[in-house]
């Protein structure tokens, strides 16, 4: 009885200290900044900046502007999605 009542207060709690935690990624400042550059003239701003976000933590480099020079940065420009597009903006 009692290792049902604790495993039944243990998912509990892990389902209730869940509730507050959001997904968040580690941005740094760096990154922040060249990707708020970067997707200034996108459609879809958020989907760019999660994007961009991603690509800059991984190749810690972002093109200048807000499209193309995508030769400024080769890891950033050879990342592909799982349906072999380019995966950064």
């Amino acid at each position: 009885m009692k290792k049902l009542f604790f495993a039944t207060l243990l998912l509990g709690s892990l389902l209730f200290s869940s509730s507050f935690l959001e997904p968040v990624m580690a941005k740094s400042a760096f990154c922040t900044k060249k990707c708020n550059t970067r997707c200034a003239n996108a459609g879809i701003l958020d989907r760019c900046l999660k994007y961009c976000g991603i690509c800059c933590e991984q190749c810690k480099c972002v093109p200048s502007g807000t499209y193309g020079n995508k030769h400024e940065c080769p890891c950033y420009r050879d990342r592909k999605n799982s349906k072999g597009k380019p995966k950064c903006p």
